[in-house]
């Protein structure tokens, strides 16, 4: 299992790839797969771990990113004729050295940065997963479309509340300013979990609503505290500004029974059952009056098709088939 290294597997608070790619390697393992886990070499695994990067680049100023990634897929790739497969979780670098690699590839592509990168993916031999419908590329041939899994055990069923939450790094790509108007309107206060990916758009946009009681900001929420966050709101709010790949922040709040009102872009309309798991909207008024819908949700029906739809061992189940596909079983 080819991870990323900008944070520990599993990080400690922000850090989605190296999540499912946790999720994952811990759900192959009790299922009896003998997986190498290729991550920061902090991390934690029942897996076997190696790697060359201490911890994670993305809370060290003096670790280079591309310097630390380049060593770390070199040095998996070195040892690539011990396994049957090399699953990247790593997005295109391991592509752009593939022909190094000395077993089969498969990469799950948790969402392209833009479309200059897609050289490295159509000179590649590897496979490709996506993680909806929604985030495929006409240009690519795919083997399948695995949905990420949640912890079912991490995120129990939450009481519910007033307040209103939105989960995720603080840019304008996430809508952080238009959660905060649609709370606004509805009249609730609302909740920012997130790390600050864009200064400026923080300082200028949401900065100035923070004051304690009707916005509130907590910063990157960690494991502990997740669930407690998301299933103390009343809804999930998801206004996003791009065309998200899959949103786990959505299927955790929906894990927590928490319903979910997004953005009708990107795979939204594939991860939220509308009238059952949380309503789509187009524009703050839309939201507003989905929230008013949205609250009236059955929490635990919200639950059980989160679980139907999202949980880990359904994630494992995907992957194996993609595995046993490859391998010709």
């Amino acid at each position: 299992m080819l991870g990323p290294v900008a944070w520990r597997t599993p990080p400690e608070d922000y850090g989605p790839w190296e999540r499912v790619t946790s999720l994952l390697t811990e759900g192959l393992v009790a299922r009896g797969v003998d997986v190498t886990l290729f991550a920061t070499l902090d991390s934690l695994t029942k897996a076997q771990l190696d790697g060359v990067a201490p911890h994670g680049y993305g809370g060290d100023p003096d670790m280079d990113g591309r310097v630390w990634e380049a060593l770390h897929v070199a040095h998996a790739l070195s040892r690539s004729a011990e396994f049957d497969i090399v699953h990247n979780q790593l997005d295109w670098l391991p592509l752009a050295f593939d022909h190094f690699c000395q077993a089969p590839m498969v990469t799950t592509i948790h969402g392209f940065s833009g479309a200059v990168i897609l050289p490295a993916y159509r000179a590649s031999r590897s496979r490709f997963v996506s993680i909806s419908d929604a985030d495929r590329s006409p240009e690519l041939d795919y083997i399948a479309t695995v949905y990420h899994g949640i912890d079912v055990a991490e995120l129990p069923p939450g009481p519910g509340g007033d307040s209103l939450v939105t989960f995720g790094r603080i840019h304008p790509d996430k809508g952080t300013e238009q959660a905060i108007a649609i709370a606004r309107e509805c009249g609730r206060p609302l909740v920012i979990c997130g790390p600050v990916h864009d200064r400026e758009y923080f300082e200028e946009r949401v900065r100035p609503a923070i004051d304690g009681r009707t916005v509130t900001y907590l910063g990157s929420v960690g494991p502990a505290d997740r669930a407690r966050v998301l299933g103390e709101a009343a809804v999930l709010l998801h206004p996003i500004g791009f065309d998200e790949p899959f949103g786990l922040s959505v299927a955790e709040a929906m894990m927590c029974g928490t319903p979910v009102v997004a953005y009708r872009r990107g795979s939204m309309p594939e991860v939220v059952d509308e009238g059952l798991t949380g309503f789509l909207a187009d524009n703050v008024d839309q939201a507003v009056a989905a929230v008013g819908r949205a609250v009236q949700l059955d929490r635990e029906a919200v639950r059980a098709q989160a679980i139907s739809r999202f949980s880990v061992d359904r994630m494992v189940d995907g992957y194996l088939e993609v595995y046993e596909k490859m391998l010709g079983r």
